[in-house]
């Protein structure tokens, strides 16, 4: 039986959703339980570099196109707090302070120790960055749903790590077959 909860599903904003902070986003729900849920926003770029926060926390990356890796606006929830999602360490538990694995292929760490691992070319291969996240209290996120808000959609690890930004939107909603140019903004139950 499927858990009525999120985790690991990514919400592909509907077009009639007009809230400035997810118009148009894909979202990866980190975790979801009855008290609420967790979500990091994946198509928003800050204008910033990871070689902005490493300057920021004094460390010196090993590899420069680490540096110009760019910072995602993770949602609108205490924008200074960075997360990094990446694939699981080989080696468990995990070598850094505050991870919780999403799924068997995906974790997020929230403790500056990754940032340090990446620095000195120690991290995991694959990583995104984000500034914030997007919450959500008991209830909010299904009654969302339930307004036509959000379209939910299995985790495909390829619009994380490998998807342009500007095409993650679209891409999200493809993996349901879903053009999401073709869909009217007006909202219907039967």
């Amino acid at each position: 039986m499927r858990s009525a909860y999120l985790t690991n599903q990514l919400l592909v904003a509907m077009p009639s959703l007009s809230d400035p902070n997810f118009a148009q986003t894909v979202t990866l729900i980190c975790e979801h339980t009855a008290k609420g849920a967790l979500g990091i926003v994946l198509n928003r770029p800050l204008g910033m570099a990871l070689g902005d926060v490493f300057r920021q926390l004094a460390l010196e990356p090993k590899d420069a196109s680490l540096a110009e890796q760019p910072v995602l606006r993770g949602g609108p929830v205490q924008q200074d707090r960075g997360f990094v999602l990446h694939p699981p360490a080989a080696e468990q538990p995990e070598p850094w302070d505050s991870t919780l694995r999403v799924s068997p292929t995906l974790s997020v760490t929230t403790s500056r120790d990754i940032l340090s691992s990446m620095a000195r070319g120690e991290g995991p291969a694959q990583a995104v960055v984000a500034l914030g996240y997007a919450g959500w209290d008991a209830g909010q996120l299904e009654d969302e749903i339930r307004s036509n808000a959000w379209l939910t959609v299995p985790v495909d690890d390829a619009i994380i790590f490998a998807t342009p930004f500007e095409q993650r939107w679209q891409a999200a909603a493809q993996l349901l077959g879903i053009d999401l140019g073709r869909l009217s903004t007006q909202a219907g139950h039967a």
